[in-house]
Order: C-alpha cells, then structure tokens, then sequence
C-alpha cells in the first residue's frame, strides 16, 4: 500500500516538471531574422531531483505511514519586447525637404530664362514704321467698331424719342445737323408702332419684323404719306390688322419690341424708300404687287417701293 502510493506521487511530480517545461517553451520564442522582437533572457533555475525519497519525508502515524512530497518550481518566464519601426530622423526629413525646395527653385529658374529669351527675341525683330502705322491703325479700327456696337445696343434697348429725317432718309442720332425736319416719338406711338408689327409680322422672322416698322417709318418721312404715327398706322386701306380688328387684340411680344427699338434707332431691312409690303399667299387684292417696283422678300413678305 505504501509502495502504491510512492509511485502515485512520484507521477505526478513528473507531470507538473513536464507541463512547466512545456509552459516555458511556449513563453520563450525563437529571435526573429529582422531583429524586431528582443529576447529577454532569464534563468530557469529547478531543484535537480536525485531520487523521490529525498523529495518526500517520512511521517509516521499511529495508524499508517504517509509520505509526503514537497517541491517548488520557480520558473522565470521569458518576455519579448516588440520594438516599433524607427519613424524618419529629422535630418532625413530635412534633406527631403531641400531636395523638393531645390527643384522648385529650378523649375522658376527655367521659366525665367525662357520668358528672358522670348522677350529678347522679340525686342530683336525690327519693327518699320509700316508695320507700326497698320498695327495702330487696325487697334483704331477695332475700337471704333466696339463703340459702335455699343452705342447701337444701348439705343436698340432705349430707343431716341425724337426722329430726324431728311427729305429721302430717316438719319441717325449723329446726323441730326443734315434734318429738314423732325419727329416726337409720344407713348403711345411707340406702343402703336410694337402692335402694327405684332399685328402684321407676328410669325415672320425677326429682320422681317424690322422691315415692317421700317415701311412704317417711311411712310411717316414721305410726303406723300400723313405726317403722324397714329395717322400712318390708321389710314384707310393700308393695313389689313387695322380693318379686321386685330391691331385692338394683339400685344407686342419681346421680338417685336426689340424689332422697333432697332429701326426706331436706324436699323433698316429695306431701303428708305421701301413704302409697301404684302403677302403674296394671302392677300386679295394683288394691285401693289403689279404696280409697285419689287424690293425684296423676306419670310412670307414681300416688299415694294
């Protein structure tokens, strides 16, 4: 029974020296090739066992003999220490830098010597007074033709109030000294003048537009026709809108507006002495087109004078 029980105590004391190897094995890793993971090393101290019977004292008892087994294990457990990459060195960082601000200075440098060699090349070309006077003068011209544009879009969007005519054309603004006489243009002229061509030219394109209240103007110059807006628009057997009622419905749309604002300015489709317009599919009475001198058709108009 005694024997039994040694032997029981004995394996199990090489089990715990066995599992505590193994438990060390596994919390001592190799080094790594890279040198990242650094070993910290220990000493693993054990008590040498020379025999079980030194392990286990004898007691005795009245009643049986026990055997009692003391050991201690005192392992030193091995750590690693995992050492982060090294971040760049503020010298690496500073050279960085001055590699980046020497090619940018390079970069600038070159710009100059190109821009430098431009201008040097170009002072070089000789430039004869020919050349300077047809330089300046095309510069002349290009602005003079910007201010005329210009002025007639400025007068296009406020069309003047008085008209000047001489006795064969309606003149501009800037020739107003030449006049014979002249024309107020009141509210409601203007108003009866955007509703004729609403009325007449409606679905006819925009120069066909101007073309109308260009006949319009005309008639106000000629002699042989009344001397007022309302009157010209209102002559009897002139215009078919007037007759049919429709000049009352109708109410000028932005294309109109900006048609009599430009002939209103001196922007003119026909001649001055365009004084007649019809529409050949249309019309009843065909008299003009037989008796008048053909202009020109523009849409569904034809022009007379």
């Amino acid at each position: 029974m005694v024997i039994y029980k040694q032997n029981r105590y004995i394996a199990l004391l090489i089990g715990v020296i066995l599992v505590s190897f193994s438990a060390i094995n596994l919390l001592h890793p190799e080094p790594t090739t890279e040198g990242k993971l650094t070993k910290v090393q220990g000493k693993l101290s054990a008590p040498p066992v020379t025999s079980a019977l030194e392990l286990a004292p004898k007691t005795t008892d009245s009643n049986h003999t026990r055997i009692q087994i003391q050991s201690t294990i005192h392992p030193v457990i091995s750590s690693a220490v995992i050492q982060p990459k090294p971040e760049w060195s503020l010298q690496q960082k500073a050279e960085w830098l001055n590699r980046q601000t020497i090619a940018a200075a390079d970069t600038v440098k070159t710009a100059v010597v190109k821009e430098a060699a431009v201008k040097t090349k170009a002072a070089a070309v000789p430039v004869t007074p020919a050349v300077q006077h047809t330089l300046q003068k095309t510069a002349t011209a290009s602005k003079g033709s910007q201010t005329e544009a210009k002025k007639v879009a400025a007068t296009q969007q406020h069309p003047p109030i008085i008209l000047y005519f001489s006795r064969t054309e309606l003149l501009s603004q800037e020739q107003k000294d030449k006049a014979t006489w002249r024309y107020t243009v009141s509210g409601e002229d203007l108003l009866l003048l955007q509703k004729i061509v609403m009325a007449e030219a409606e679905g006819e394109p925009y120069k066909g537009k101007v073309a109308v209240a260009n006949v319009v103007l005309n008639r106000l110059r000629s002699a042989k026709f009344p001397d007022t807006m309302h009157k010209v628009i209102y002559q009897k057997r002139q215009f078919s809108p007037v007759a049919n009622g429709r000049l009352n419905r109708v109410k000028p749309n932005e294309d109109c507006i900006k048609a009599v604002n430009a002939a209103l300015s001196g922007i003119k489709e026909v001649a001055d002495d365009t004084y007649f317009f019809l529409s050949l599919k249309l019309a009843q009475d065909l008299t003009v087109h037989h008796t008048q001198k053909y202009v020109k058709t523009i849409g569904n108009h034809t022009f007379y004078k």
